[in-house]
């Protein structure tokens, strides 16, 4: 029931993702063009997940799921060297390309052959952060 579940919503985000136009890579690139023809529609989709998520930590606080034994925690608002390193790397490839995760798994049905590359590409920085976030450590420890 839990994959179910899961796939009707990962459908809906999809969905979402598609009827906000937020798969057009050229949308998500004019938003980042703030000096030029700036687009600011990304502040809408962006405020429509942010407001209701927002509320849904508030209102689970103290509750059990339907699916899940507990509700993860909030993240820590820590800043730190990974998170710096890795907003920084994300920001750069959302800017060049115009997707990041979620639109660019969305975009697969219909991006063609640049969509599959860059999922391709984003599955590979994936399994490779781990062994140079590794190094990064190895390194920091040794100064």
């Amino acid at each position: 029931m839990r994959v179910f579940v899961s796939f009707l919503v990962g459908a809906l985000f999809g969905l979402g993702l598609l009827v906000s136009g937020m798969t057009d890579t050229t949308k998500v690139q004019g938003w980042l063009d703030v000096f030029g023809n700036w687009d600011p529609t990304l502040a809408f989709v962006m405020g429509g997940a942010i407001i209701p998520m927002a509320i849904a930590w508030r209102i689970t606080t103290g509750r059990k799921p339907v699916l899940a034994d507990a509700f993860p925690a909030p993240p820590e608002p820590k800043l730190g060297r990974n998170l710096v390193l890795g907003s920084t790397l994300f920001g750069m490839g959302w800017g060049l390309a115009g997707l990041c995760p979620g639109p660019a798994v969305a975009s697969l049905s219909y991006g063609g052959v640049g969509g599959l590359l860059f999922v391709v590409s984003m599955i590979a920085g994936m399994m490779a952060a781990p062994r140079f976030r590794r190094q990064l450590d190895q390194s920091a420890m040794a100064v």
